[in-house]
């Protein structure tokens, strides 16, 4: 025991004056992941309720609000004093949420949650997810210096990994007994104990030299960046990738929702099915990046974890198309977001490594808000194309597989080009 608990000393380098903050730090993503968590599968069981084609319109409405919102925020936190921007925040989606809780519990007592309530709060949910994760890793960046980062970042996102099964778990568990109406509640009470462990972290007073914190995005930081990314090569690739990722996926997302319209009439029964989802692929993604994505990654190489993702859609798709179930498309859906966040998220994070940071951090603004979500809107004009068409699943997959190819060689292509900037660096 002793030598395991010296083991774990030596792997976990905290140095004195620091346990606190780290304790705190960690308790905030804990705290922050569990709420958006617990919300997530009533945001799934809103966007299944929706009328037949009103889903697809969602990601647009998405990809325009978060054109509007990121510039508007970016605007309002550089004139802000920091201490304030956090927790004003925190406290107007804790409004947001007990309101949701009310207008949702009203609409079941009145015969059910009418479409314009459901596409807001699906609307919302995907709007909150980017904000309190951002400003987390804002406050994160203020507080710690690039050396403690760099040994305790780590740390502070295991505590978000267990806020991420933790969330999906509750749900799962709670949804039958205090009504899909309530989570909000719920997701909101773990909201305040991530403001409350902000607040325990102080103000804007950082613990060390903190030097790499980034000003938020504002819209000529995010003009700029599209500008970058249209002059790089490199960059540019990075946003089609991310482009055509997003494509695909919201192809098995949308269908995973139509059948789950069909299958799963009943609404706690849809709020548990898509929790149980989240937790095996929270549990599995935990476990692969504990123990087998450092060392995948060094044994293939980031060309190999980069097509991973691409590859795993492909075979999926072909599935589904074999065999059109519910159960088939969940858990190829699954075995791709496990896949997502295992592999292909800590390779996207290798390849900004052979980028300036300046550069890098336009860009990112640009690639993380308009590319993202405009991979995500096209998706839902294509689903919304192929309706119109009248197109079986089987053609519908036809037409979405040359996107997966060219998302495959492009990932070939990209992993080739970071190799070849590294070696000039």
């Amino acid at each position: 025991m002793n030598a395991i608990l010296a083991s774990l000393k030596q792997a976990v380098d905290v140095r004195p004056g620091e346990r606190v903050s780290l304790l705190w730090s960690f308790a905030m993503f804990f705290s922050v992941l569990a709420s958006y968590f617990t919300v997530r599968p009533v945001r799934e069981m809103m966007g299944a309720g929706l009328p037949k084609g009103m889903l697809e319109y969602q990601f647009t409405i998405v990809f325009f609000v978060m054109l509007a919102l990121v510039p508007a925020f970016g605007f309002i936190a550089t004139r802000a004093p920091r201490r304030l921007v956090l927790p004003a925040v925190y406290a107007f989606f804790i409004a947001n949420l007990v309101l949701f809780a009310i207008l949702f519990r009203g609409a079941d007592a009145t015969g059910g949650v009418a479409p314009w309530l459901a596409s807001a709060f699906f609307i919302w949910v995907s709007v909150y997810n980017l904000f309190v994760v951002s400003l987390f890793w804002s406050l994160m960046s203020a507080r710690w210096s690039s050396d403690e980062s760099k040994r305790l970042f780590g740390i502070i996102a295991a505590g978000g990994t267990i806020g991420s099964i933790v969330g999906p778990t509750l749900t799962g568990k709670l949804a039958g007994i205090i009504g899909t109406a309530n989570l909000p509640l719920v997701s909101a009470a773990f909201l305040g104990l991530a403001l409350w462990a902000g607040y325990q972290l102080g103000g804007d007073a950082p613990v060390g030299q903190a030097g790499d914190a980034k000003p938020p995005a504002t819209l000529a930081a995010v003009i700029e960046g599209a500008t970058r990314v249209f002059q790089s090569p490199y960059l540019g690739r990075i946003a089609l990738v991310i482009l055509l990722a997003n494509l695909v996926s919201t192809f098995f997302y949308l269908e995973q929702t139509r059948l789950v319209k069909e299958a799963i009439p009943d609404r706690t029964a849809r709020v548990e099915f898509f929790a149980s989802r989240d937790l095996i692929v929270s549990v599995a993604t935990a476990l692969i990046q504990l123990l087998g994505t450092a060392f995948l990654l060094r044994r293939f190489g980031l060309t190999a974890a980069l097509a991973a993702l691409p590859v795993v859609c492909i075979a999926g798709l072909l599935l589904i198309g074999t065999l059109p179930t519910l159960a088939i498309v969940a858990g190829v859906m699954a075995f791709e977001r496990v896949s997502a966040f295992a592999l292909a998220g800590p390779a996207m994070r290798v390849l900004y490594t052979v980028v300036d940071p300046d550069e890098k951090y336009k860009a990112q603004n640009f690639i993380d808000t308009a590319v993202f979500r405009g991979g995500d809107a096209l998706s839902g004009w294509m689903s919304l194309l192929f309706t119109s068409i009248h197109a079986s699943p089987a053609l519908s997959i036809a037409l979405t597989l040359p996107f997966a190819g060219a998302w495959l060689v492009s990932c070939l292509g990209l992993g080739k080009m970071q190799a070849e900037r590294a070696q000039r660096s």
